[in-house]
C-alpha cells in the first residue's frame, strides 16, 4: 500500500485552455473512492476545507439530477452550490456544470459556472482521481483561483485521505 506521502498531487492551471487540472491519488478501492465522490453522505464528511462544513440539501445522482449543497462557514455563513450532472459513466467518470446558487438552487449568473470531468482509474494500491474544471473565460478562471479554490480544494482532498484511511 502506498503511504501518504507517497501519492500523487498534482494542481495545474492552464490558462490558455482556461482549464485546471487536479490529479489526485488516494490509497483505497476504486469502490471506496468512487463512493465518497457520489454519496452525500460522505461528501459531507469531506468537500469542505475545515472549518467549513457542507451539507448537502438535495442528491440526485443521476444524468440529468443534481446536486444541491451548502458550504457553511464558522460564523454561520452559508454559500449555497449545485452541480449538474451531465454525464455518469459508472465507477470511470462523471461530468457537471457547477454553479453558486441560492438555497432552492436558482443559479447566482454574477458568478462564472465551471464544468467539471472527473475520472477515476484504480491501480493495485490505489485509485487516481483526474479532474478537469472549463471556463468560459479566462479571467472566470482567475476568479476562482483569486478566491482560494486552490487552497480550499486541496484541503478537501486532505479531508478526503482522513475519511478513506
Amino acid at each position: 500500500m502506498k503511504t501518504k506521502t507517497s501519492l500523487l498531487m498534482d494542481f495545474s492551471v492552464d490558462k490558455e485552455n482556461r482549464k485546471i487540472t487536479v490529479k489526485r491519488e488516494f490509497a483505497a478501492p476504486l469502490s471506496q473512492v468512487w463512493a465518497a465522490w457520489t454519496e452525500s453522505e460522505l461528501l459531507d464528511q469531506w468537500w469542505a476545507p475545515k472549518p467549513w462544513k457542507a451539507q448537502t440539501k438535495i442528491m440526485d445522482f443521476r444524468e440529468g439530477g443534481y446536486w444541491l449543497y451548502a458550504m457553511m462557514g464558522p460564523d454561520g455563513s452559508n454559500q449555497w452550490s449545485r452541480a449538474d450532472f451531465r454525464s455518469i459513466n459508472l465507477l470511470r467518470s462523471f461530468s457537471a456544470q457547477d454553479a453558486f446558487c441560492d438555497e432552492n438552487g436558482n443559479i447566482d449568473h454574477t458568478f462564472p459556472r465551471s464544468f467539471w470531468i472527473n475520472q477515476f482509474s484504480e491501480s493495485t494500491d490505489s485509485t487516481l482521481v483526474s479532474v478537469e474544471i472549463k471556463y468560459d473565460e479566462v479571467a472566470d478562471l482567475e476568479k476562482y483561483l483569486k478566491m482560494g479554490f486552490k487552497e480550499g480544494f486541496t484541503a478537501a482532498l486532505e479531508n478526503l485521505d482522513e475519511l478513506l484511511s
